[in-house]
């Protein structure tokens, strides 16, 4: 929703009187707002969910659901958890992908386990050498009774048992035939810029 001149607010909606603040602390006129419109809610710039908790205990969850993913190789958690550990799911595979002692100590600062550990940097990183990104996925599954909240299975892909089949790697399209020569020189000519000469 835009902003809203003041002309335009209904006697019946609730309004609110924000008193702007212009640079180095000069105020200017009260201006109204409907009581339903967000000052300053944009979403630029927003790395992560927020999930409900500071930083360290977001930090300390989403390194113990990502390390129990990859021990069960599928959870059930709510979807906003799940969406987010997506993304450190799938980094923590390239790490093993990439197999160096630097991309083994990155993952190690994230899962626990040296078990979890070392089933990244070798089943795990065998079975997605032809894959180059999307190695979970997220399923919606339920609402969770106690508190209404939408749950979702995260799971690795191309495992057994997995709930879907999943597509197969996206096969790189061939290389394109170069035109002759003859088509060449007449295709410069048709699409050169007028003051090259040709």
């Amino acid at each position: 929703m835009g902003f809203m001149h003041p002309c335009s607010i209904s006697a019946s909606d609730p309004v609110v009187v924000k008193t702007a603040v212009r640079p180095f602390g000069c105020k200017h006129s009260a201006a109204l707002f409907p009581a339903h419109h967000k000052l300053g809610a944009m979403k630029h710039r927003y790395s992560m969910r927020k999930l409900g908790r500071t930083s360290a205990h977001r930090w300390a969850l989403l390194r113990n659901l990502v390390s129990q993913l990859v021990q069960h190789e599928r959870i059930e958690t709510t979807v906003p958890k799940a969406k987010e550990l997506r993304r450190v799911a799938d980094n923590m595979v390239q790490l093993g992908k990439e197999g160096t002692l630097a991309a083994r100590r990155r993952a190690a600062s994230v899962i626990h386990g040296d078990g979890n550990l070392h089933k990244v940097f070798s089943e795990l990183a065998f079975r997605y050498k032809d894959r180059a990104g999307g190695y979970t996925r997220v399923l919606a599954t339920r609402v969770r009774q106690g508190d209404a909240a939408p749950m979702a299975y995260i799971e690795f892909v191309d495992r057994p048992n997995e709930l879907r089949e999943s597509k197969p790697p996206v096969t790189p399209p061939p290389p394109r035939v170069p035109l002759p020569p003859w088509l060449q020189s007449r295709h410069a000519r048709c699409f050169a810029p007028e003051d090259s000469g040709l």
